[in-house]
């Protein structure tokens, strides 16, 4: 269980693995709640270009803006910057592919993808973020134009 300030509401998220396990898809409570990765390719997030907001599938904090997503070609959701400062936290991350810094959303906890630093200007960061951790909320105007 894992205590963190919501940053849409203020409050604590406090849930154990049995409430993630019923509020998010299977795909979901694996990388969100045990690290895990989705393949390459696999998420429709990754050649979307509306804009918005981009949230934490689990907790709605908002984590990423459209404005700083890139094509990186990676296969997954790309973005110079987070959406602002405190909204993901950085997690030094030492496994099989060695040492990385992971990325997880503030207010919850989860585990979002990790960033390096290969990416464009003007942060020279690339935040590469599994597309089931986020929901991209469209920006009004431009949801009432498509």
């Amino acid at each position: 269980m894992r205590l963190r300030r919501s940053a849409r509401t203020g409050e604590t998220v406090n849930k154990s693995d049995e409430e993630w396990r019923r509020q998010l898809t299977p795909d979901q409570f694996r990388v969100l709640r045990r690290a895990g990765t989705e393949r390459p390719f696999s998420s429709d997030l990754a050649d979307v270009h509306a804009d918005g907001t981009y949230r934490c599938a689990a907790c709605d904090a908002a984590l990423f803006s459209s404005e700083t997503k890139f094509e990186s070609g990676t296969g997954w959701p790309s973005f110079f910057a987070p959406a602002g400062d405190g909204a993901v936290s950085r997690h030094r991350d030492v496994g099989l592919a060695g040492l990385r810094t992971e990325v997880r959303c503030s207010s919850c906890g989860s585990h979002l993808g990790h960033v390096f630093r290969d990416g464009p200007r003007p942060t020279g960061q690339r935040y590469c973020i599994n597309g089931c951790a986020l929901r991209l909320d469209r920006d009004a105007e431009a949801a009432g134009s498509s």
